[in-house]
């Protein structure tokens, strides 16, 4: 385990500060079939795989979409017929390259020369690893594991792809958005002073849920409701608010040494949500002694609140997606306001970095390391608030826990299983920590 320690993390990561952060190296081969054409292939037909499809087609390259694979029939049909509707011809998939079940992302990954990993992410190490090996540029959603051994998984195979050259980005869209990167760059440059306090939050209504069908597996279940399922989703710590987790560690250039919190289930308690939370609020002890407050949760008729704030020596700095980043002196004068007119849309953004390294024969890209290390701060968040302990970084490495079923099939069990009144096990600090960690 030494290579995962905590300071082999900040020594890798803290230089991970953006996008387009390596030398740009030629890569050995771009394009199968020596046409000028990028193929790709989607991997996971739901709403974010749909709407990474159109972001990938926004980036101006000359891109086709040659192979689709997902679990379910419906979602693949589904998603194809938008696409060809949208795009036409550049939908070059015949009903051969559409691969349904567990296993059809092995065949639609080698058809292609950028693969698009868009599955609920519990699945994205195994297919991370299986596009690195096969050679692929990759796109892949956060977050990129919902597990420890999975983060190793993909930390592995990270490496493995840097030795490749093969560029991959990740959907942590922030980091490509304008506001952030000049914000950013300000304070790395001690525009503010040295950060010593924070504030992220991701506070909304919750989302989806789809009812139950009589004849349904429990696995099928399960994956068509992945969001309540921590082997698929990770709980929303991880799954969502790993967007302003991820800008602490960016802002900070390094990853906590310890993680303690609170979290329950104090409005969505109904056995439709599963096994997940509705609220976590934790704190993240950084190694200068720095403590980032982290808060989301998924309350109905709330204030919602999805934004970020840190303190600084010589300053103050508030940020948020919807393109604001405002600096502010000690004394309150402000020093920086960021003018949001004409920003690209960051969805669209990475996919333009990513296809236009490709494009120009350039290796640039390895977001996987901030990926991992960010998504890790938000497992250990969960699992800090599901034991009711303080997890250190270095013991949290340590965990052999891991979520995923035996088997991926549609009669195979998950862990996790209801009782007879279709109730979940939940959690409770304290009592049931053994299976957490």
């Amino acid at each position: 385990m030494d290579n995962f320690k905590r300071r082999e993390f900040i020594k890798t990561g803290s230089a991970l500060a953006g996008a387009a952060v390596l030398a740009s190296t030629p890569i050995s081969s771009v394009f199968a079939g020596g046409t000028d054409v990028i193929k790709i292939a989607l991997i996971g037909c739901g709403g974010r795989g749909t709407g990474a499809a159109f972001d990938a087609f926004a980036s101006g390259q000359n891109i086709k979409l040659v192979a689709m694979a997902d679990a379910f029939q419906d979602n693949l049909e589904s998603t194809f017929n938008t696409l060809k509707e949208k795009f036409g011809d550049r939908i070059d998939v015949p009903d051969s390259r559409k691969y349904v079940g567990f296993d059809g992302y092995k065949s639609a990954i080698r058809d292609a020369d950028v693969v698009l990993l868009t599955t609920p992410p519990g699945f994205r190490p195994l297919h991370f690893e299986e596009a690195v090996k096969a050679g692929k540029h990759i796109f892949m959603e956060k977050p990129v594991a919902v597990d420890i051994p999975g983060i190793r998984k993909v930390l592995q195979a990270a490496a493995e792809a840097k030795t490749k050259k093969l560029n991959v980005v990740v959907g942590l869209q922030r980091r490509y958005q304008t506001n952030y990167r000049e914000a950013i760059k300000r304070i790395q440059d001690g525009a503010i002073g040295d950060v010593h306090a924070g504030q992220v939050y991701w506070n909304s209504g919750g989302v989806w849920v789809r009812p139950r069908k009589p004849a349904q597996t429990e696995m099928e279940y399960q994956m068509r409701n992945w969001y309540y399922f921590n082997w698929l989703c990770g709980d929303h710590i991880v799954e969502q608010h790993v967007h302003n987790i991820d800008i602490a560690n960016w802002v900070k250039g390094k990853y906590p040494v310890s993680i303690q919190g609170t979290g329950s289930r104090a409005h969505r308690t109904d056995k439709e949500y599963g096994e997940i939370y509705d609220n976590f609020a934790v704190e993240l002890t950084y190694d200068d002694g720095t403590v980032v407050y982290s808060q989301c949760r998924h309350f109905e008729g709330i204030s919602n609140r999805v934004d970020e704030t840190f303190q600084a020596t010589k300053g103050r700095v508030y940020l948020s997606a919807g393109n604001q980043a405002i600096l502010w002196d000690s004394k309150g004068n402000e020093i920086y306001r960021h003018d949001p007119k004409g920003n690209p849309n960051a969805y669209q953004q990475e996919h333009k970095e990513l296809f236009d390294a490709i494009a120009k024969n350039e290796y640039k890209f390895a977001d996987a390391d901030y990926g991992a290390y960010s998504t890790l701060t938000g497992i250990i968040g969960r699992l800090a608030c599901y034991t009711g302990k303080v997890i250190k970084w270095d013991d949290a490495l340590k965990s052999e826990v891991d979520l995923s079923p035996a088997a991926y099939s549609w009669d195979a069990m998950p862990k996790i299983v209801p009782n007879q009144n279709g109730e979940y096990p939940v959690a409770v600090p304290g009592m049931n920590t053994a299976f957490y960690i």
